[in-house]
């Protein structure tokens, strides 16, 4: 701006200012020619005397008391001026003008006001024109500001002044300010250059009433005054004037509303408003944004008169100002006021009253800059407005059709795409827009939002790479709902027809083009659109308003259609047979996807675009033809479907490539449409060739590796069999597993696994799929090993129940061809009973199920029995089982298992009639034999001799360990079944020969013990975690949890290997798991849910057995029933008893099993760690879009989880305090290593603990039990602790945490037990411990809830928190100010110690605990090696909690004002003291400490406490040596200590006055130092209040700085006085320095005059007070307050001369004069060697000193000089100086009136803080 406004500068100058011809003068010979007028008199003894009278007239005015008293002053003052007529000179003419300047305060009556015009009348007209062009500066800066406030009288006389020579009796009685001006002021002509912005400031006020009785001559006043500079000059100040001044632009508009041309013609406007047309319009923007209404009504009049948008300025003017000028002019909408609004319609529509003329004028004029500025600003919008204010104004010009129209055509898309940005840069402002967003789509009118976005789309398909279009029709229709009925009628049925069409034509013309992003990203689009619309409205179109349009329209295609409705461009297609627009989308949809299906079979599935458009197809097609079958006479006939559309859909899903989602889109379509237009061939045996194709297909991905998919491939096998109607899916299946080929047998076996498993009960699958069923049943007794181990495996990993094979084979067998008679056998005398066949039977079939069912029982073992056993048959499913259980006298309401043996039995005594033995004879035979081998697999075992045993078992063992390393899997089953039968038997043995020895009394050798094969721990642990033995995983974990129970604890050393090797498998199947969860996951072979339960039930059982002594096994057994749950585990929690101390007698373990770290318990805590890591993870969501995974993903989440919470609950019951204290451990620890949220995990973790323990009493019961445990010197009841992991600091701080998620009815519950905790601790440790502020921050916590409650009125609870918080809080604080004493602690930072709620201290070892139990043994003191390491850190902990927790809430806690002052007065005894103590900065204490204070101060109680040390450290001397940070936190302590304590302002004055001086020899140098740091003090005071803190002290505080300014001239005192002006600038209202300005300016004036006239010297004393003085116009300049205004042009060019700067032009404000002046100073040969010899830079140039430049992203004034610290001379100020007229006039232009506080008042802090 600079650099141009230069440029501009040599072209423009004024012609009146130019034209006088003087020659320019160097300004130090201008002070010297102003000092001239004195010389003539300096020798004359009457003008001494005359001096020496005014001299004693101005002593008088320090006598004055009331406004009488100014008026005797003035009286006399001018009686001593009239006196001596001689003199055209006025002695002390600069205290002259200060008083006179203060007599014209608004405060003062009228009558002081009008003594002091006579004396300015008398001194005007003394001086003569000459005079007062010499001293313009004082006599002006009284009389400017006065207009506004003067009263009628004293403005204008009563005759009206025709002329400049005009007088009158009343003019010479009353003179006016007005006549003043006149006749004064105006003859000076072309002087009055310098001082115009201010002299036009001070007129405006007079036209703010057009009525008023001076409107009228001060508008000619300025018509006078325009005539003495040129026209222009004077209009480019006025916009100075409104761009700065925003209460003088009403006035400035009315004098522009009369004075300012219209500029509607086509030639040159510079000639009127200057060639900175910019300035112009900056101006009337500042007056469209002002606040006031009736500002911004005239400036729109001001528009409406002289700018007009086809006028020429305007067209002239450069783009960013046009967009300036919009900007504002736009912004009057967001008043909503139907003036403003109406007139910003007229300036964009043009004077005619026609709609149609006033679009054709918007679009010509105003259109395209009223688009762009709003487009600019949506996508970049200012930091001064919120993101949504474009939007809003788009919003509100809508109201306008004539605008919103045409602007809607060419906006809207630009300003949804800006509203698409804003929204995904989530911001904190997203919010805001959101809400803009809707509204401005519900005012948009639907037709032009849509034909703007089908045009883009159209456009972005044809381009083919740019979806830009296509995703933010994606956005509106995802986050911003569609309400308008209009829309889901209308529009988005008729954009979802003509993609359709336009992606069918798209993709016909190039087949390659299927694999474009954009048809994929279209496709979604549909489907979006799909969604949102009604479905009825795709029944038929809408209407055309266009008669002829709708006949054609009938016969048009859908993008024809749209095109033609929208009003673009139609493209040509080819034939199209009218139908309804649901039938027409079906069918170019069903041939969409028949050309993406052949392309999917050309391209052999490769492309992923294309199989997501191929996807997204057949999903929007599926939704349509359901649709259409909801209205069956809109359902797609068979005849629609393309030809062999069907064979072209199974050759592409047939393909290996591709995946389950696109197999489940099209079997989805294919069954839609079947069921709507019956799609499938009706002949069965083509029928079912073609639903054989699907099935096989999903058979594929039944597959391990495809567990994801399981659930969703199960339900479409299910639909596709009720679709056709007939039982298809048995013999697909059948022929499957009949399969030759090994490798497909197994598959086969493995998703028929997968659909039994998954098919529920109410199918009766054992019935439906009977035939796959007894084929996998077969396989049990089948030769091959591979083939009976996948039946095997089929059985344990997929059968659900047993009941599912019993049923249909019961069933069988109780078939009622299969009659007998009961009979009676003698046998040698005895009678058997028996039965006879009465008919022969199909007995290969019953032996073949009775093999069957052998096969079953043998490897289903107990298992097998307990489900028999425990499954009533009244429970099938299917009834016509009860029926014939009927008819053969078998109880329906029995169970599987009685009527099984009862069966059994019947066979076992039946046999045939003689006639018939030798036919049937054989087959009976072996019936009963396998009837007997069934029963016996039920009941029996078997025996072997010991000798073998011991022979066997480690061939067993090796050969066992060799099979699982190479893999050779047939063998581990028979083997692990010979090996438990092999330690059965040796156990048995072993426990007979042990028996016998004890009975034979020989003592003399100990009982035989069973030696296990070292062998077996290894093998056990391989067969189970090695990745190719997962299949065999549930045959050795039965194995493990049968042998180690019925053998214990022969087994117990293999329990904690194989529990460490069960939590890494869970660890891995839970990364699966969770990774498979991922939206983009590639992982699809994870554990099932079957795979997680039965590790789960594993470990549970091993960490049980682990800590169960033999004794207790039975009763073990009886708590884990596999079926429902005893009346007595029912009354609790997930079946948790309700009182959990109960359990104390469950956990009476032996001493050796209670040992610390035993293997039983660290296997635990493994174990409760792995629990708690799948607690946390499997917490199932749904996803917002359904995936083909989503179901199993959910059944394995679930009931993992479910049964996850059933093992904790179990471990709970049986070992409540080490389940807990591992839970703490849990908690303690990182949680990021359990789950990726710490913040979930540490919720789920207290959720658990809730879960798990049936109170919040019995909790903290157990946690304080677990503390006391711990806690040397407590009474601990004889319990000792298991885990010592776990200290009692975490312990207390997992107790504070579980607390402070208390309630208050349950923060009462726990309160008797924590509280008796509390005493016990404070009564029994006498030394203090990190416990005792862990319990302190427990109390705390539990505290604020109690007193929460009702509870606090109970005498006994509120006695018990004050006692106990007093202790605690006195033991802490006494320790923390010991150590303090000791280690200096405070000095270390915060950051470096403040506790993070979990880390706890460093654990203790095993000999800490046992030397730990032995001092508590015998004395109540801790020995050095028992005690906690907690370092230095725990004093600043403490301190910090005090700071944070306790002081806030000390009221609530301690009612008692005596208790509240005894606290605090120890708080500041042993923690504030030691930290001030040795302070070489006072202010810069650890922040806790200020904390402490400064929590204090909002305790009426401490006030006596804390104000002795805030006051000795604010009244130290070196309290200024500190930094600005350390300064900024003491602010709200220095503000409370004047606010509480009335007399410190006035002591603080008073030390100002008088500064302490106890030495009558004291140097005056020091005693001047000592005024200063008062000064500053009250400066920083000050500094520290709110906006006119401390305004009632104003008066007294502006009578000590004009004392000190008048009595004190020690430079270093009067630089603080103007520190203390600036804070008083920046903490009080400009209107409360009114009266303080006279003596500001004058000696401010007074500083630089002198600088003029003398220079100081480099090193000078004065240099700080001209710095200071300096900075304080700096800061002035910076804010430009509207008082300040009127007086600038005294220190800067404040005019448009700043930058274009005439010919000849001489300075005349101080500044510029100041940097000639300086600039000119030779720099000292000496100096220059000396600093070039020392390697210091003088310092000429702005490195100090910063200067607003274009580039700043701020855009906010601030000084230029808060960087500059100190100078050497007073050639430091040059850039100052010679760059701050232009700075200021740069900052006023560019800044738009914004200021940087934080860096104002972040420079007074610098300077008052040096930190040296």
């Amino acid at each position: 701006m600079v650099a141009r406004a230069r440029d501009v500068a040599a072209n423009e100058r004024d012609v009146k200012s130019g034209a006088d011809g003087r020659g320019t003068s160097h300004p130090s010979t201008k002070a010297t020619e102003r000092l001239a007028p004195q010389q003539p008199y300096a020798s004359d003894p009457k003008y001494k005397k005359y001096t020496q009278q005014v001299e004693k007239c101005l002593n008088a005015f320090d006598n004055v008391h009331e406004w009488a008293d100014c008026i005797s002053f003035l009286k006399q003052l001018l009686k001593t001026f009239q006196s001596y007529l001689q003199f055209k000179e006025i002695p002390h003419k600069l205290i002259v003008a200060k008083r006179l300047a203060q007599c014209l305060n608004p405060a003062l009556p009228a009558g002081v006001h009008q003594r002091a015009l006579d004396v300015y009348k008398h001194i005007l007209s003394v001086l003569g024109t000459e005079g007062l062009k010499h001293d313009l500066p004082l006599w002006s800066s009284g009389l400017f500001p006065f207009f506004e406030y003067a009263s009628t009288s004293v403005k204008v006389c009563a005759a009206p002044v025709h002329t400049i020579g005009h007088s009158c009796q009343s003019c010479a009685r009353q003179p006016t300010l007005l006549n003043l001006y006149d006749t004064y002021y105006l003859p000076l002509q072309h002087d009055l250059r310098p001082v115009m912005k201010s002299f036009i400031l001070a007129l405006l006020p007079g036209l703010e009433e057009e009525t008023g009785e001076f409107f009228d001559k001060v508008l000619g006043l300025l018509d006078r005054l325009t005539d003495t500079v040129s026209p222009v000059f004077f209009i480019q100040n006025l916009w100075l004037v409104m761009i700065t001044m925003p209460a003088a632009r009403g006035s400035a508009l009315n004098f522009l509303l009369r004075r300012l041309p219209a500029l509607h013609g086509e030639h040159d406007i510079t000639h009127v408003v200057g060639r900175d047309i910019g300035l112009m319009i900056r101006a009337f923007s500042a007056a469209l944004e002002d606040d006031n209404l009736l500002v911004r009504r005239s400036a729109l009049d001001i528009l409406l008169q002289s700018m007009r948008m086809d006028s020429a300025a305007l067209k002239g003017t450069q783009p960013e100002d046009c967009a300036i000028l919009m900007k504002a002019a736009t912004s009057v909408v967001l008043r909503r006021d139907l003036s403003l609004n109406r007139r910003l319609y007229t300036w964009l529509l043009g004077p005619d009253d026609k709609s149609e003329a006033q679009i054709v004028y918007l679009r010509q004029h105003g259109l395209q800059l009223l688009s762009t500025t709003l487009k600019n600003e949506m996508f970049t919008p200012s930091e001064e407005y919120a993101e949504s204010r474009p939007f809003k104004i788009f919003i509100s010009l809508l109201d306008k059709w004539e605008i919103g129209s045409p602007l809607t055509e060419i906006l809207i898309y630009d300003a949804l795409k800006a509203i698409h940005q804003h929204m995904e840069s989530k911001s904190i402002t997203s919010s805001d827009v959101a809400m803009t967003a809707s509204t401005l789509l519900e005012a948009v009118e639907p037709s032009i939002l849509w034909k703007q976005l089908l045009r883009s789309i159209l456009y972005s398909i044809d381009d083919g790479n740019r979806p830009e279009a296509i995703r933010l029709t994606l956005f509106l229709l995802r986050e911003l709902p569609v309400h308008d009925d209009e829309v889901r009628s209308v529009h988005l049925p008729i954009v979802f027809a003509a993609l359709v069409e336009k992606l069918l034509t798209h993709i016909r013309e190039n087949n390659s083009r299927a694999t474009s992003l954009t048809v994929s990203e279209t496709c979604v689009l549909q489907q979006e659109v799909l969604q949102k619309m009604m479905p009825e409205a795709l029944q038929q179109r809408p209407k055309l308003s266009d008669t002829e349009l709708q006949k054609s329209s009938t016969s048009s295609s859908p993008l024809v259609f749209a095109t033609t409705f929208y009003g673009l461009d139609p493209p040509t297609t080819s034939n199209y047979h009218p139908a309804a627009p649901i039938t027409t989308a079906v069918e170019q949809l069903l041939m969409l996807c028949q050309i993406c299906a052949k392309c999917m079979v050309q391209m052999q599935g490769s492309g992923a675009d294309l199989k997501a458009t191929f996807s997204q197809l057949l999903s929007t097609l599926t939704r349509l033809v359901e649709l259409s079958h909801v209205r069956p006479d809109a359902s797609p006939e068979a005849s629609c479907v393309p030809p062999s559309w069907l064979e072209d859909m199974l050759d592409c899903l047939d393909m290996e490539s591709v995946g389950f989602p696109l197999l489940d889109h099209g079997i989805t379509l294919i069954i839609a449409i079947h069921r709507s237009s019956g799609l499938l061939p009706s002949a069965p045996a083509t029928q079912k060739l073609v639903v054989g194709r699907m099935v096989k297909r999903l058979f594929r991905f039944l597959r391990h590796e495809c567990a994801i998919y399981h659930v969703r491939a199960v339900d479409l096998v299910w639909t596709l069999e009720s679709s056709t109607g007939h039982h298809y899916v048995e013999s697909i299946i059948a022929q499957s597993l009949n399969s030759p080929n090994l490798c497909s047998l197994q598959e086969a076996f493995e998703a028929f696994g997968v659909l039994w498993r998954l098919t529920e009960d109410e199918v009766s699958p054992g019935f439906r799929l009977k035939v796959p069923m007894m084929i996998v049943l077969d396989t049990l007794r089948h030769e091959q090993p591979s083939i009976r181990r996948a039946g095997e495996t089929w059985m344990r990993c997929s059968l659900r129940s047993y009941a599912r094979v019993l049923e249909p084979i019961i069933y069988d067998l109780i078939d009622p061809t299969i009659r007998r008679k009961p009979c009676r056998t003698k046998i040698k005398g005895r009678e058997v009973q028996g039965y006879i066949y009465e008919q022969a039977f199909d007995q290969r079939y019953v032996h073949h199920l009775l093999e069957v069912l052998l096969a079953i029982a043998q490897f289903g073992g107990q298992g097998f029995a307990k489900t028999a056993r425990s499954y009533p048959i009244s429970r099938s499913n299917h009834k016509p089982l009860a029926h014939r259980l009927g008819t053969v006298s078998i109880d329906p309401t029995a169970n599987f298992l009685d009527a099984l043996v009862e069966i059994l039995s019947r066979f076992i005594q039946s046999e045939p009639k003689e006639q018939h033995e030798s036919t049937t004879g054989p087959l009976n035979i072996k019936i009963q034999s396998a009837s007997v081998d069934l029963l016996h697999a039920v009941v029996a075992r078997g025996e072997i001799d010991y000798l073998s045993l011991e022979v066997l078992e480690p061939v067993v063992i090796g050969r066992l360990y060799f099979t699982v390393h190479f893999r050779r899997l047939d063998l581990q089953t028979k083997l692990l079944r010979i090996l438990h039968s092999l330690i059965s038997a040796s156990t048995a043995h072993l426990a007979q020969a042990n028996v016998l020895r004890s009975e034979s009394s020989g003592s003399e050798t100990g009982p035989g013990t069973y030696t296990m094969n070292p062998l077996l721990t290894q093998t056990l642990i391989d067969g189970i975690s090695l990745p190719h033995n997962r299949v065999m995983l549930q045959h050795w974990l039965d194995f493990v949890l049968m042998a180690i129970q019925q053998f214990h604890p022969t087994l117990q050393g293999i329990i904690s290997p194989i529990v460490d090797c069960l939590c890494r498998q869970l660890r891995a199947f839970l990364i699966d798991a969770l990774l498979a969860s991922q939206p983009d996951s590639t992982v699809f072979g994870v554990a099932t849910d079957a795979e997680f339960i039965t590790l789960l039930n594993a470990m549970e059982r091993l960490l049980i057995l682990g800590l169960t002594s033999q004794a207790e096994l039975s009763q073990q057994d009886e708590d884990f029933p596999p079926h429902e749950k005893s009346a007595t585990e029912s009354s609790g929690i997930l079946g948790l008893v309700s009182n959990v101390f109960t359990v104390d007698n469950a956990s009476s373990q032996t001493d050796d099993q209670l040992a610390p770290r035993s293997p039983g318990y660290r296997s635990l805590h493994e174990g409760i760690r792995v629990l708690f890591a799948i607690w946390i993870n499997l917490v199932w969501t749904a996803p917002s879009s359904r995936r083909s995974e989503d179901g199993s993903l959910s059944v394995i989440y679930n009931r993992t989880r479910a049964r996850c919470g059933r093992a904790l609950e179990h471990l709970s019951r049986a070992h409540p305090n080490e389940v807990l204290e591992s839970l703490v451990i849990c908690w303690d620890r990182d949680l990021t290593l359990y789950s990726r949220d710490p913040k979930l995990a540490e919720d789920a973790a207290f959720e658990l603990v809730d879960t798990l323990i049936s109170s919040a009493h019995s909790a903290v019961h157990m946690i304080c039990e677990s503390i006391v445990a711990r806690t040397p010197g407590l009474p601990s009841g004889g319990r000792k602790y298991t885990n010592s992991n776990l200290s009692d600091g975490t312990l207390l701080k997992f107790l504070e945490e579980y607390l402070s998620r208390l309630e208050g009815p349950l923060a009462l519950q726990v309160w008797g037990r924590f509280i008796q905790l509390a005493k016990d601790v404070i009564s029994n440790v006498r030394e203090f411990r990190a416990q005792t502020y862990l319990l302190l921050r427990c109390l705390c916590v539990l505290g604020d809830k109690v007193t929460q409650t009702t509870a606090m009125e109970d005498r006994r609870i509120k006695k018990d928190l004050q006692d106990v918080f007093s202790k605690l809080l006195d033991a802490c604080v006494t320790s923390s100010g010991r150590s303090s004493e000791s280690a200096s602690w405070i000095r270390r930072t915060t950051k470096e110690s403040i506790m993070n709620g979990r880390s706890s201290p460093v654990p203790r070892g095993v000999s800490d605990q046992k030397a730990e139990d032995k001092a508590s043994s015998s004395m109540m003191s801790l020995p050095d090696n028992a005690k906690p390491t907690w370092g230095s850190e725990l004093p600043l902990q403490i301190t910090n909690f005090i700071a944070t927790t306790v002081l806030p809430n000390l009221r609530k806690f301690l009612p008692d004002n005596d208790k509240v002052a005894s606290a605090c007065s120890s708080i500041v005894y042993y923690v504030v003291n030691p930290a001030v103590k040795g302070k070489s900065r006072p202010l810069d204490l650890d922040p806790v400490v200020v904390e402490i204070i400064k929590e204090m101060t909002r305790i009426s109680a401490a006030l006596k406490v804390w104000r002795a040390p805030v006051i000795d450290i604010l009244y130290d001397n070196r309290v200024f040596d500190s930094n600005t940070a350390a300064a900024t936190r003491w602010k709200p302590v220095v503000k409370a200590l004047f606010d509480s304590d009335k007399t410190s302002f006035g002591d603080l004055l008073s030390r100002i006055a008088s500064a302490p001086s106890a030495n009558i020899f004291s140097n005056r140098e020091n005693e001047m130092l000592l005024r200063s740091l008062n000064l500053r003090r009250l400066s920083f005071v000050l500094f520290t209040g709110e906006k006119n803190h401390f305004v009632t002290q104003l008066p007294s505080v502006q009578e000590k700085l004009v004392d000190i300014l008048r009595n004190v001239p020690s430079p270093i005192v009067q630089s603080e006085v103007y520190l203390c002006i600036r804070v008083l600038l920046c903490r009080l209202s400009p209107h409360n320095l009114t009266s303080f300005w006279p003596v500001i300016l004058t000696e401010l004036y007074r500083i630089f005059e002198q600088i003029i006239v003398t220079l100081p010297v480099d090193e000078s004393e004065e240099l700080p007070l001209i710095l200071s003085a300096s900075k304080c116009l700096d800061l002035l300049l910076t804010l430009q307050t509207e008082e300040f205004q009127i007086h600038q042009w005294i220190f800067v060019t404040d005019t448009v001369d700043a930058v274009y700067r005439p010919d000849n032009w001489t300075p005349y404000a101080m500044f510029d004069r100041l940097a000639e002046t300086v600039t000119d100073i030779p720099v000292p040969e000496a100096k220059e060697r000396s600093k070039a010899s020392s390697g210091v830079t003088f310092s000429t140039s702005s490195a100090s000193i910063s200067f607003p430049s274009d580039g700043q992203s701020s855009k906010m004034r601030h000084p230029m000089l808060n960087s500059l610290r100190q100078i050497d001379s007073i050639r430091d100020l040059i850039p100052f100086f010679s760059h701050v007229s232009i700075s200021s006039y740069e900052s006023i232009y560019a800044t738009a009136g914004n200021i940087d506080w934080e860096a104002v008042e972040q420079g007074i802090l610098d300077d008052m803080f040096d930190g040296r």
